[in-house]
Formats: C-alpha cells, structure tokens, sequence
C-alpha cells in the first residue's frame, strides 16, 4: 500500500548531503521535526522546523543524552495506522504521526580509531538515534527509515521518482538497511567493550 510522507524527523551527526532531501521534502509539502544542530542547520537553509522540544514539552536534558526518547515521539513512529486503537490514543495524547526518520548516528568506530579517551568514546554511543532506527525499522509498514548516510541517495533517488509517496517494497528496504546498521553498531560497541576487559 502507498504512504504519503506528510512528517519527517531528521536528528544527524553528518549533515553533508542533506541539502537536496530537505529542498526536495519541502517542495512536497513535508514538515520537519528536529532537534539541536540538525534543527540549526535545517532552519538555516530557510525551511520551517519544529522542535522535538515543542511536541514533547520536555527540554533536551543531560548534557544531550535525552532529546527524542519520548512517548509523543516514539508513539508518532511506532503507531499503527488504520488500527482504531492506536489512532485513538495518539489522538488522546496528542501525538503526531511521523512518516520519515532520518538518522545518522554518532560515529562510535571512528571515534575509538581516533585513540578518544574512554570517557569520550562513552559519549558517543547513540542511544537516541538506534531506538529511533529500531523504531521506524520496525514499524515499516507506515515508516520510511533512513538509517545512515549511505541511504541518504536511495532516498533522494525515491524522492526524485516518486514524491513523497512509497509503497511497501520501499520501507522494506530501507527497514533491511536499518537492522544491518543497528547490528553494525551494537556489534563494534560491543567488541569495544570485550578489548578494554
């Protein structure tokens, strides 16, 4: 079944090569639903963003560890469309649904190949952006998940074709892109983790 991506939450490390997906979303009618620097560089290039912090009521808290692990965005992922229950209580509590999300994640390997003290290794591994990755991969069906940089084209490639609408074959693909991301991630934190014992 097509879906017509209507909002799109974007929360990047690497902000490269967004220019033409923003401009592209924008001229389809998408809203943007951002957070801190990703926020800054999205309103800098002239296109209307509204802050995760606005749909949560919650500021960014802990020196930036907490920003989108929230019901009202978790909940606007996660929904089920077209399932009575779950539109109804997104309608209670007042959650948006989300069609998009675009993340790219801390750089985790990079950040220990360039000899980073622990502490700082620590700090970048993502908590926010993998949940989000795991949430929209999940909820395929109804979401498009962008889970690195390396989708950023198949995704403007889609755009370029098709607008703002998918069908199930493409969230399925880019849900496959997601795990293999996720599993990526988890498996060279946890490796991290088994060299410093």
């Amino acid at each position: 079944m097509n879906k017509t991506i209507k909002t799109a939450l974007i929360s990047v490390f690497h902000k490269d090569g967004l220019e033409e997906i923003l401009a592209k979303l924008h001229a389809e009618g998408v809203t943007f639903l951002s957070t801190g620097g990703t926020q800054t560089f999205i309103e800098g290039l002239g296109y209307p963003c509204q802050k995760v912090e606005d749909v949560t009521s919650y500021p960014s808290i802990l020196g930036g560890r907490v920003k989108t692990l929230h019901p009202k965005i978790f909940g606007g992922i996660l929904g089920r469309r077209g399932l009575a229950e779950d539109e109804a209580q997104m309608a209670q509590y007042d959650i948006p649904q989300i069609d998009l999300v675009i993340v790219d994640l801390y750089p985790f390997e990079q950040t220990v190949a360039s000899g980073a003290s622990e502490a700082d290794i620590i700090e970048k591994i993502d908590i926010g952006g993998i949940s989000l990755i795991r949430a929209g991969a999940k909820n395929f069906n109804d979401v498009v998940i962008v889970p690195s940089k390396a989708e950023y084209k198949p995704l403007l490639d889609l755009l370029n074709k098709k607008g703002a609408q998918t069908d199930i074959n493409d969230r399925r693909w880019f849900a496959t892109q997601a795990f293999g991301v996720s599993s990526h991630y988890d498996t060279a934190i946890h490796q991290w983790f088994a060299q410093v014992q």
